[in-house]
């Protein structure tokens, strides 16, 4: 157990029985406890393996490279369409947890075995996401722009190419990338 992860345990919420059952199950596999993202994360050799939120109508564990492991008894989710390697193990209460103990230990050991052996997954190509027309036709009317796009990061360049993307409506896409040109050009990326 690592003490400055208590405070996630100890604090009041529907899902506070789920985390305690969950990160028993996890310290058996002898996993580094760590905080990362606000909210607990059990490393190997520091490297992510799996971590454990929660939502509305359920917590869960988010195997980091879940699409690699057998999914034996088909539990595993893929969060969204866009998710490329996590897959979430899904829980609506303890007693969920509880009649799932021997199916999680034996996935956790799965995703330590995936860590260990040095698997990687491979990620879609930048070049591969959706471009929407509109932005399309921005980035080949403006040079500066095209520039600046190109000059970010591929994880900036994935998320603002699913941003813009998501949206169904044309004028709805176009507000979008209006809105975050004078990002682009700085050389920010969507969230900064």
């Amino acid at each position: 157990m690592n003490p400055k992860v208590n405070w996630f345990f100890d604090k009041e919420g529907k899902w506070k029985e789920s985390y305690a059952a969950l990160r028993e199950l996890a310290l058996t596999t002898k996993m580094t406890e760590d905080l990362k993202w606000g909210v607990p994360c059990y490393t190997v050799n520091e490297n992510n393996v799996v971590l454990m939120h929660g939502f509305k109508d359920y917590c869960a564990l988010l195997f980091h490279k879940g699409v690699l492991m057998k999914d034996t008894e088909k539990l595993l989710i893929q969060q969204t369409k866009n998710v490329q390697a996590a897959r979430q193990l899904r829980f609506t209460s303890v007693d969920d947890i509880k009649e799932k103990k021997k199916i999680i230990i034996a996935y956790l050991k799965q995703a330590i075995e995936i860590e260990k052996s040095g698997l990687k997954v491979e990620l879609k190509k930048t070049a591969e996401f959706e471009m929407p027309a509109e932005f399309e036709t921005l980035l080949q009317e403006t040079t500066e722009l095209k520039l600046a796009f190109y000059k970010l990061t591929p994880g900036r360049q994935r998320a603002y190419l699913l941003y813009f993307s998501q949206a169904k409506q044309a004028k709805t896409r176009e507000a979008r990338i209006e809105k975050y040109l004078p990002n682009i050009l700085k050389g920010k990326g969507l969230d900064d």
